[in-house]
């Protein structure tokens, strides 16, 4: 057998691998999943030898490879790597291997191969970075070189590709709407191809969010599992293809990019073009699994949150645009009563702005109705010792506005003239240096007067028509790049200022947005039972510390649904908590109950914001139950809740996910939020013991045989603490 083992890369970390051969004239992928382990010589001999496939009949004469960079030069007829012309030339793009460099990492390493287009004049830079956590991470710069042809070279599209086993059969994904983000949808992968294509300038309320093919029935903690994020703040394009003469010796492809429009990205010589990250991440322990190299990946960034996320409260549901001075320090008063650590003033501090068809585009105070700014409120809430955030919306603008009738130029849209509005709004053009400019000098004023600790800056409509100048040059890339430049120029202003992600609630949540934030709200929805799934499936990528999740009143803002204390409190335990509500009209009982839940918040915050996620498959839709639990298995933290009823009357055993099967742990009912309401005439034989914390378990019995759990009417849940004993 010929010795390849010079000519093969193997990037390694977690118990996942990605193995590349530099194979003439495009390498190949000869495997990404699980670890192989450290393969000698003659075993990676044999991994090139069984990368070869079959030829079949009616096809290509030689074998069809999975390159990675996979074009109709390979005889690949599914989706190029890239597509795009040089005046309608060059159409068919034919690259060659030119160099590649390896540096190894502790644990993982980096892949760097340098490809080029001569008839083009188009050279290609893909990196592969393994991460520690397992997460495998990818971008792609083109340039056109300078010796080129002067006439721009047309990129149409980029796609990142990365191969799939026969065995992945089953494709998860998400859509949404307003106030239902992340909702879940299922089908079996079949032949042709399954794309899911963002055209919002945001990634959306339907955003795809995290592409996931796995063996069929996989669950949270089983099943083997490929997935792929695209860490884009605009415009996205997911993809999984199977056609049926395979992928090489792989079955199919999973991958993405952004979304190119039309004429967006030309590249005259000497210009590049460089890809978001396409994250792409594999497990042998379901969805779970996939979720803990995520937050494992988040978690180890420079930027991420290192000290305790302040308990905050919001006063969007409070008073809406009813800013009175007197009744927002009384609502501060009382938000200090109960332990909020951060009070966040929303939507209608700024001129003009009474309701929310006007105003937006003018960010300084209005002053009719603060006649002496914000320092009056501002003052009160750092005397009652808690930080002060503030609502901004930096990139849409009210045509009822100073800005709009002074810099008409500045709103995004054709020459003929702009589109409808949406929720009253058009888009400023941040592509625009003027525009850009008056709004990091605004916002900088704005915090550094003020001293805000947040701005929650949110981005309610879609973004249509993104086109400026007299020729509608499309500047749906350059709005995103200019956003993240305008973030980032001002956090270099001001190093301790933190910013949320809002966009109409969740509708940009991408690792993107998240190298220069601090937190994204889910949805605009705090009823419990909606935020229960908003919240499950926003963990398949968010580790919870940046995830807000806010307790609001009794009866839901967005659905009138009338909500139990138990599950609305123990659902926005789970996140960067919040409240969202007027306490002001709070009965002693219920300041009495939030005072409560802040404080079990900051005892278990450490646990809830940096332990690993774990959730139950359960049979019962209608039931659930999730959790934190420490890395170590010394404590954890869980939630069983009854969304609405079902046929079972008992559950049977339900197992705790996550615990050291090993050890034994003293098993509590929190009970400081109030006790659930009981549907049953007794409960389960455990459960007076652990009401009293005096319970202990053994962990097969918790972990492997699991606990009867408790019968709960609609709408109701129970938190269970469990912490390792001495004797475990």
């Amino acid at each position: 057998m010929p010795d390849t083992t010079a000519r093969i890369h193997t990037l390694r970390a977690a118990g996942t691998a990605l193995i590349v051969e530099l194979t003439e004239p495009v390498p190949r992928v000869l495997h990404w999943g699980a670890d192989l382990g450290e393969l000698p010589p003659d075993a990676l001999a044999a991994l090139a030898l069984t990368g070869e496939p079959a030829v079949l009949n009616n096809s290509v004469d030689i074998p069809r490879r999975f390159t990675v960079w996979p074009t109709e030069a390979d005889g690949w007829s599914g989706t190029p790597a890239h597509e795009g012309h040089v005046a309608g030339t060059f159409a068919a793009p034919r690259l060659t291997l030119t160099g590649s460099t390896y540096r190894p990492l502790p644990e993982g390493g980096e892949l760097t191969l340098r490809l080029t287009d001569e008839g083009a004049g188009l050279d290609v830079a893909l990196t592969y970075r393994l991460e520690p956590s397992g997460v495998l991470g990818v971008r792609t710069s083109l340039t056109r070189r300078s010796d080129a042809d002067p006439a721009p070279y047309d990129l149409a599209q980029v796609t990142t590709l990365l191969p799939l086993p026969r065995r992945a059969a089953e494709v998860l994904d998400f859509t949404g709407k307003w106030s239902r983000e992340r909702s879940p949808q299922r089908r079996p992968l079949g032949f042709g191809s399954h794309v899911r294509e963002v055209r919002r300038g945001k990634p959306g309320l339907d955003s795809p969010y995290q592409v996931t093919v796995g063996v069929p029935g996989f669950g949270f903690r089983g099943g083997e599992v490929w997935a792929v994020h695209v860490a884009w703040s605009g415009d996205q394009r997911y993809l999984v293809e199977q056609l049926p003469e395979g992928a090489g010796t792989h079955s199919a492809v999973l991958g993405g990019g952004e979304l190119l429009r039309a004429g967006e990205i030309r590249l005259a010589p000497g210009q590049s073009y460089t890809t978001p990250v396409c994250h792409f991440a594999w497990s042998g322990q379901g969805l779970d699994g996939l979720a803990d190299r995520f937050h494992t990946l988040v978690r180890a960034r420079a930027t991420h949150p290192s000290r305790p996320r302040p308990v905050i409260l919001n006063s969007w549901e409070a008073v809406y645009f009813d800013h009175d001075l007197d009744r927002l320090l009384r609502l501060a008063d009382k938000a200090a009563e109960v332990g909020v650590e951060r009070f966040v003033l929303d939507d209608g501090w700024f001129r003009g702005r009474r309701s929310d068809d006007a105003g937006l585009g003018d960010w300084t105070v209005d002053p009719v109705v603060w006649p002496e700014g914000l320092t009056p409120l501002v003052d009160h809430v750092r005397s009652l010792g808690m930080e002060f955030g503030l609502w901004v919306e930096p990139e849409m603008v009210n045509l009822d506005s100073d800005l709009a009738r002074e810099h008409p130029d500045w709103v995004l849209g054709p020459a003929r003239g702009i589109g409808p509005p949406a929720r009253h709004q058009h888009i400023l053009d941040l592509s625009n240096t003027e525009a850009w400019r008056y709004l990091l000098d605004s916002l900088d004023a704005l915090v550094a007067k003020y001293g805000v600790a947040c701005l929650k800056w949110d981005h309610n409509r879609e973004l249509h028509e993104t086109v400026h100048g007299t020729a509608d040059r499309p500047v749906a890339h350059a709005q995103v790049l200019a956003l993240h430049r305008l973030m980032d120029a001002l956090k270099q202003r001001h190093p301790a200022l933190e910013i949320e992600s809002c966009a109409a609630g969740g509708g940009r949540i991408d690792l993107g947005i998240l190298e220069r934030t601090e937190r994204v709200w889910a949805s605009d929805c705090n009823d419990p039972v909606e935020r229960q799934a908003i919240q499950r499936w926003t963990a398949q990528l968010l580790p919870p510390e940046l995830v807000g999740t806010h307790v609001g009143p009794a009866t839901s803002h967005t659905t009138a649904r009338v909500g139990s204390d138990s599950l609305r409190l123990a659902t926005a335990l789970f996140g960067h908590a919040g409240i969202e509500q007027d306490l002001t009209r709070c009965s002693p009982g219920e300041l009495a109950r939030i005072t409560a839940w802040t404080a079990l918040h900051r005892e278990l915050r450490p646990l809830l914001h940096g332990g690993r996620t774990v959730r139950a498959d359960l049979a019962d839709e209608a039931t659930l139950l999730h959790g934190v639990v420490a890395h170590d298995g010394s404590a954890a933290l869980y939630c069983w809740a009854r969304l609405v009823t079902s046929p079972e009357g008992q559950y049977g055993r339900v197992q705790l996910p996550g615990l050291a099967p090993e050890a034994a742990y003293q098993v509590r009912v929190r009970a400081e939020l109030g006790l659930p309401s009981f549907h049953q005439t007794d409960g389960p034989a455990w459960l007076p013991a652990a009401l009293d914390g005096r319970l202990t378990l053994p962990g097969p019995v918790l972990a492997m045989a699991g606990l009867p759990m408790p019968n709960l009417n609609p709408g109701q849940a129970l938190l269970l603490e469990l912490r390792r004993t001495e004797a475990g």
